[in-house]
């Protein structure tokens, strides 16, 4: 009873952080043109440093969808079904969750950590000592920068994950890439982009979000740095999984 009420209580002061940061976005839009410099260099770090590993899988899957569905599909007479199934697995569910994933391991430890350490070195008691709000200084840039870094990279993915795939269909049966990606075309329908859209923005506020709050949450000692990492990560994955299921299920219910 005592995690649950727990875990309850660090639920509902991350949705009202959310709201004080939501509120934030505003002012930092006018005024934040100190924070901008944080922004850029987050949105470098989540979305353009993290291009290659995302490189990679996305072109891992694609190859994998192809070589497993087509053989299958061919076995079926269902050779066309290939290209709902690579809009499925790629461009609706795994490719936000997956690069949520990458965004978790690389951003969310980050930003956890580098939060926790200015708390512990009294950076944010000095940034409150001097009129600078904490929240629009450090919360808002690192929150509009890993959601845009999100949507991005899993734009990013779904291109690459889809190209794989062509490749891939080439060794099975070779085809004009015109044929192949406007049967894609024909086959991805607006709810797709849109649901995968959304898991993304979701996802990008619940792992900046998580990051943030789990940084501040330190104390002094110094041994609670990597803890607060440690915890940005598994509450971000978890969430991030939640909410997967939640707009999956709406989907299907509403929109499919």
């Amino acid at each position: 009873m005592g995690n649950l009420s727990a875990g309850i209580r660090r639920l509902f002061y991350n949705l009202g952080f959310f709201t004080r940061t939501l509120k934030g976005v505003g002012t930092f839009i006018q005024r934040g043109h100190a924070s901008y410099r944080i922004l850029t260099m987050q949105i470098l770090f989540t979305f353009v440093q993290a291009m290659g590993i995302s490189t990679l899988l996305a072109l891992g899957i694609g190859a994998a969808v192809n070589a497993i569905g087509v053989p299958m599909l061919t076995r079926l007479s269902q050779q066309q079904l290939i290209y709902s199934l690579l809009i499925l697995i790629i461009t609706r569910e795994l490719g936000p969750l997956l690069t949520a994933f990458i965004v978790i391991a690389r951003s969310a430890t980050a930003i956890a950590t580098e939060i926790a350490g200015m708390v512990i070195s009294h950076e944010v008691e000095a940034y409150v000592s001097v009129g600078v709000d904490p929240i629009e200084h450090l919360a808002v840039p690192r929150f509009l920068g890993v959601t845009i870094s999100l949507v991005l990279l899993n734009i990013y993915f779904s291109v690459f994950g889809l190209a794989g795939s062509f490749a891939v269909a080439q060794i099975f049966n070779a085809m004009p890439a015109d044929y192949y990606f406007s049967n894609l075309l024909q086959n991805l329908t607006f709810q797709d982009i849109l649901i995968s859209i959304i898991k993304s923005v979701a996802f990008g506020m619940i792992i900046s979000i998580v990051a943030v709050t789990e940084g501040l949450a330190v104390e002094r000692a110094t041994t609670e740095v990597p803890i607060a990492g440690l915890r940005a990560v598994s509450n971000a994955f978890a969430g991030c999984i939640v909410v997967d299921i939640l707009l999956s299920a709406m989907y299907y219910i509403v929109l499919a």
